[in-house]
């Protein structure tokens, strides 16, 4: 699967606008953007494994596709959603616990970069990626 391997965070593009959006109070969106954040992404079949980790918490995620689990973001917020594979390209969809609006996100590959992108209530935000 071409989402395996290590990603750092490179670039972001509307991510303070995105976390604004989301809520997000200044001083954590200010932190977010420096996070400096690392995924290591392994998929065996149905199943992923996404180790997490930034300046901020290490976080190991497992989930299979199309079966919902709940994940907790950086800042707090509760999510509860699935992923689903659409072609080469890695969707979820979320609910937040806390006032039921949907947060969707993608993990595509595009020209040898991971694109993670975001929307929220109209907002749309990228956070491109490099192999580490």
């Amino acid at each position: 699967m071409a989402l395996n391997g290590t990603w750092k965070n490179d670039r972001n593009e509307n991510y303070d606008k995105f976390m604004e959006q989301m809520g997000i109070n200044m001083v954590k969106r200010k932190l977010a953007e420096h996070d400096n954040l690392k995924l290591i992404i392994e998929q065996n079949g149905d199943k992923f494994t996404i180790k997490e980790s930034s300046n901020f918490r290490t976080k190991d995620v497992e989930f299979t596709l199309g079966v919902q689990f709940e994940y907790t973001m950086a800042d707090g917020t509760d999510l509860t959603g699935t992923w689903v594979m659409e072609g080469e390209t890695l969707k979820g969809t979320f609910n937040r616990k806390d006032n039921g609006k949907i947060l969707t996100t993608t993990r595509s590959v595009v020209g040898g970069e991971l694109v993670q992108c975001y929307n929220y209530e109209g907002v749309d935000a990228k956070r491109i990626f490099k192999k580490a």
